[in-house]
């Protein structure tokens, strides 16, 4: 697979209001919640496309459909995405991911910003994404 660059990096918070002190009150970042989701994010991080505070409940909401994390599985504390070039070499990745022997959390999907993501939790607990965003080309 031919990774472009990293779309993205948020934490993963059970606690957002702490981590928007942390990230937004002491180290100043512009991070804003604009349609009242609940997900703090700027694309104004130096260094990065896009920074985001990621309420745990909405990843699981986004990888499970459902509010709670699953108990089997590693808490994550953060997540990284992937672009690639786009819809079939996103499809490519997942299915090279699942050959090497990896198990998605889900398969590649549209999110309702246009994203086209799938996703695998790492063995250090991480979510990673490996997407195509097509406002990024």
């Amino acid at each position: 697979m031919e990774i472009q660059f990293v779309t993205s990096i948020a934490v993963i918070s059970p606690d957002p209001g702490r981590s928007q002190q942390l990230y937004i009150e002491t180290f100043g970042l512009p991070l804003a919640d604009g349609n009242g989701s609940g997900y703090f994010h700027s694309e104004e991080v130096e260094g990065t496309r896009h920074f985001g505070i990621w309420p745990l409940t909405q990843a699981a909401q986004a990888c499970f459909g459902q509010d709670e994390w699953p108990d089997h599985l590693a808490t994550p504390q953060v997540s990284i995405e992937f672009e690639v070039s786009g819809r079939a070499a996103l499809d490519a990745a997942a299915e090279e991911l699942v050959a090497a022997g990896h198990e998605l959390l889900h398969p590649p999907r549209e999110e309702p910003w246009g994203q086209i993501v799938a996703r695998l939790l790492s063995p250090e607990g991480a979510i990673v994404g490996v997407s195509f965003a097509p406002s990024l080309h």
